[in-house]
């Protein structure tokens, strides 16, 4: 069995626009992680202390849960 490669050039500046685009696209995802990071965060501040208890977290782990949960 044979192989063949065919190399082909590619139009000027699409690697230059894939990098810019692949660049925006992290920023964005970045953004909305941040995002969801701080609504979740701001929703578990408003739970008391005893609501808190009941689903296993105390007020120092709000920031470290929430950053968590908007990487998945």
């Amino acid at each position: 069995m044979s192989v063949t490669e065919i190399n082909r050039p590619v139009p000027l500046g699409s690697v230059t626009t894939f990098r810019l685009v692949s660049i925006v696209e992290r920023a964005v995802e970045g953004f909305a992680a941040w995002r969801s990071s701080r609504a979740t965060a701001s929703a578990l501040s408003e739970l008391s202390d005893k609501q808190l208890a009941d689903i296993g977290l105390n007020r120092g782990e709000i920031a470290e849960v929430a950053e968590a949960l908007a990487r998945r």
